[in-house]
């Protein structure tokens, strides 16, 4: 292994601020959700993806797949969710190792009632912070650096 190639000074800059934003906005982000939904950060983060999905019906595989979740993760989250109604599980037609969530009624109020204070909290706290022309870079740059990065299968 050869030589590390160390940050320079205006990288490591860049790198503090993303790794900085990430968790202190999701750290606001969360507290607000509690605050404002009674929701946690982890629920919301399960309910956007089935309230978007047809029948508010994803297997347990790909919503963990689509927030970047282990299964375990998503197994322990959906048996909580569970507990409180937002979501149940069903079993899969296609594979019986595999299972289903679905979004519940009482979920689909949930979310409903919890995004529209995300959202101002999403402006409030990150957009309102950048101008026009600093989205119109930032949202490429971060596209392409996602584009390269390997899948979270592997």
């Amino acid at each position: 292994m050869g030589e590390a190639r160390w940050l320079d000074e205006r990288e490591a800059l860049v790198w503090r601020g993303i790794i900085g934003v990430l968790h202190r906005v999701t750290a606001v982000m969360g507290r607000r959700l509690v605050e404002s939904a009674g929701l946690s950060g982890a629920e919301y983060t399960l309910l956007v993806p089935l309230s978007e999905a047809p029948d508010g019906l994803l297997r347990a595989r790909d919503l963990g797949r689509m927030v970047g979740w282990e299964r375990s993760r998503v197994s322990h989250q959906v048996i909580r969710m569970e507990k409180r109604g937002l979501v149940a599980r069903e079993e899969c037609d296609e594979d019986a190792r595999g299972s289903m969530v679905r979004l519940t009624d009482a979920g689909r109020a949930a979310i409903v009632a919890a995004a529209p204070a995300h959202v101002a909290a999403v402006r409030e706290h990150f957009f309102s912070a950048l101008t026009d022309a600093e989205l119109e870079v930032i949202g490429p740059a971060l596209a392409r650096v996602l584009d390269r990065l390997p899948d979270d299968d592997g």
